[in-house]
């Protein structure tokens, strides 16, 4: 297989979302990945739905690579494991911290037998903050980070976020730490260790909305924040026919537009207001319009506006419209990555490993 990554070997040890994330990235550019699973295998590939003989979460993030069960308590296992990373240039593992070290497979041990190695762990918290210990999936990191408190409703009350952001981030993050690693490397001939904590891959995520509470001060209220509500022009509203449409752009331009082709630029001062209280006769003005119309008569009504508006699909019509999703040989569907480099062929899904038997 060819691709940037052609010639790059990873052990990935893990499993569910972050650690996935960041290998089948890899793997679509052509690094070969050996997934590493235990006897009852990565629990993703027992989670429906299914098609085409896997579930379809775990087709999505382990195409491409290699599967090898191995019983890491046995002393075939950690042979087997030592074989694998011998001629290996990257590891992830996204184990409980102190899991690998009790496994004799921690950065010290292992960089002691191949100083090459770039050695990623993803957790929680990292490997050393006080909540190292403490267990934690996707939703937990955003209450712990307070982004769940700013994804509320209407009522003020959070709702669980629709993406497995604080997952999803910690993968990305963890694949730019291990390619600047992989670079550096080619520089000084050593590896390093790369200790991703899925909150401190998030936090940064919130330049935008944190306001005043990087500095200590108060935490922003969705409702006054100029991207989380408080706007006008960034906003969701309800149609005639109970579907949504969004205003997505706060530029003066899209307000003046929108405005005046509603026949309302008296309002146009309020669009420039402080998002919050200041807004809300604006936003009622427009709730009152949207809902007016069904979905497909406002889509129909912007066309050729200039004017950040969308309407809110569902994701299988998102999906749908995207270009992204890929049928392969058997028949089964794959999201293609984002990534794409103007000299590449078109892309191909790996092919999805079955669930070997190992030492």
């Amino acid at each position: 297989m060819t691709g940037k990554l052609a010639g790059i070997r990873v052990i990935d040890l893990s499993q569910f979302l972050p650690g996935p994330m960041l290998t089948v990235m890899m793997a679509d550019q052509g690094a070969t990945v050996v997934k590493v699973e235990p006897p009852a295998g990565d629990p993703a590939r027992h989670q429906g739905p299914y098609e085409a003989g896997h579930s379809i979460w775990f087709r999505n993030l382990n195409r491409g690579k290699t599967a090898v069960m191995l019983d890491l308590k046995t002393p075939a296992g950690v042979a087997a494991l030592w074989e694998l990373i011998a001629g290996a240039d990257v590891l992830v593992e996204g184990f409980r911290p102190g899991v690998m070290a009790r496994l004799g497979f921690d950065y010290a041990g292992v960089a002691a037998r191949h100083p090459g190695i770039v050695y990623c762990s993803i957790s929680a918290f990292g490997q050393t903050d006080p909540m190292a210990d403490h267990p934690a999936h996707d939703l937990g990191i955003w209450a712990e980070t307070g982004l769940l408190a700013l994804n509320d409703g209407p009522d003020g009350t959070p709702v669980v976020p629709g993406v497995a952001a604080a997952d999803m981030s910690a993968g990305l993050t963890g694949l730019a730490a291990v390619l600047m690693a992989l670079i550096g490397r080619a520089r000084t001939g050593r590896g390093d260790f790369v200790d991703i904590a899925m909150r401190d891959t998030l936090l940064p995520w919130t330049a935008h909305v944190a306001g005043l509470a990087v500095t200590g001060g108060p935490a922003p209220r969705s409702a006054e924040q100029r991207s989380l509500g408080g706007a006008a022009f960034y906003n969701v509203y309800a149609c005639a026919d109970g579907r949504h449409v969004v205003l997505c752009g706060r530029e003066p331009k899209f307000a003046r537009t929108l405005l005046g082709d509603l026949g309302r630029l008296d309002l146009l001062p309020l669009a420039e207001a402080e998002a919050g209280p200041a807004q809300a006769p604006l936003r009622a003005f427009l709730a009152e319009t949207f809902a007016t119309r069904t979905q497909a008569e406002w889509v129909a009504w912007f066309a050729g506006r200039d004017v950040a508006f969308a309407p809110v699909r569902d994701l299988a019509d998102g999906l749908a419209r995207s270009g992204l999703v890929v049928t392969d040989a058997a028949g089964a569907h794959h999201i293609a990555p984002a990534i794409r480099f103007a000299d590449d062929a078109a892309w191909q899904p790996g092919t999805t490993p079955d669930q070997a038997a190992g030492g």
